[in-house]
């Protein structure tokens, strides 16, 4: 009886000064480990976040400003306004350059992606080495944009080069001297730009082998044709893929220079003068760098406008899994 009532005593004492502190505070552990664990990621993301304001938004934050002034790299900008965009709407080589651009991602954008599909499209067929196969035609795009492989292709579309060779020894007399054509000098830039096609292609093929194997199988009892499966069911199902294929290439193609830099230099007769390589031209050449700086925001608009229309018609013919079904 004497433990129990000294229990009874202790717990008594414990409520009554439990009852005088007042309600026990709550408990900190389960946020300080929240707390703990976001430092953790924000101490990761903080390189990124330094790069992301000082050489990405504050480099844009500083042409948008050079666009407004005269600045030539070798003394201070000097404030003039708009003039830089009124000069741009009165300078030939810039309409030319925008119209050179255009007419490239118009060309070689579709070409590119009809070709990387078709391959794809083959290239999912279960043969034997089908692996050493997606190697060689992944190759070229390993190579990418080098100088090396836009002389390689100088060389093979001049005047003597491999490609009128072969056309020669094909009966075909007179050939044009390709690259030094203004009629032809882009064209065997598009054709650079399709030839290396193999990272759409790698996209197309994991989009392939997602299609699930039923639906042809299905099209197939119903009589359904090869080609008529290829629209049918690879078409709209690959359709998400083309879009993004189709907005990744549509914003490389607008930055292409390399090609027409090294291949044609702009020529003949600024056929292929690039945007980007017009701008480059104003900014270090002529040192024109406030005048560039207005030419890159211009190019930032007009590459924007482009992928929003994109976007706006994807909702046409793009089909999305999840959306169907929510439907």
């Amino acid at each position: 009886m004497t433990v129990e009532s000294d229990m009874r005593k202790a717990a008594g004492t414990r409520r009554a000064q439990s009852a005088r502190r007042g309600p026990e505070p709550p408990r900190r552990s389960s946020a300080m480990r929240s707390i703990r664990q976001s430092m953790v990621a924000y101490r990761f993301l903080i390189p990124w976040l330094i790069g992301l304001l000082t050489l990405t938004l504050g480099s844009f934050a500083y042409s948008i400003y050079l666009s407004f002034t005269d600045y030539n790299l070798l003394s201070s900008p000097k404030w003039t306004g708009l003039a830089n965009y009124t000069q741009m709407f009165n300078d030939e080589l810039f309409l030319k350059s925008l119209g050179v651009t255009i007419l490239y991602v118009v060309v070689s954008v579709p070409a590119r992606l009809i070709v990387s599909l078709l391959i794809a499209v083959l290239l999912s067929q279960d043969i034997k080495g089908i692996g050493i196969y997606r190697t060689i035609f992944y190759i070229p795009s390993l190579i990418g944009t080098s100088v090396g492989v836009a002389i390689m292709w100088q060389n093979i579309f001049s005047d003597n080069g491999l490609f009128n060779m072969i056309l020669g020894l094909l009966g075909v007399d007179n050939a044009p001297a390709w690259v030094a054509s203004p009629h032809y000098a882009i064209y065997v830039i598009v054709l650079l730009s399709v030839w290396q096609f193999g990272s759409e292609m790698i996209i197309f093929l994991a989009g392939i082998k997602q299609i699930p194997d039923p639906l042809y199988e299905a099209a197939t009892m119903d009589g359904a044709s090869k080609i008529k499966q290829f629209f049918s069911i690879t078409i709209p199902m690959l359709s998400p893929v083309i879009f993004f294929n189709l907005v990744m290439g549509t914003i490389n193609a607008f930055m292409v220079f390399t090609q027409g830099y090294i291949i044609t230099q702009g020529g003949p007769m600024d056929s292929t003068l690039f945007y980007v390589l017009y701008l480059y031209r104003q900014g270090f050449q002529y040192f024109h760098m406030g005048y560039a700086a207005a030419l890159a925001v211009v190019f930032l608009i007009v590459v924007a406008v482009f992928a929003g229309f994109l976007f706006l018609t994807s909702k046409f013919w793009v089909h999305y899994e999840d959306t169907e079904e929510a439907k």
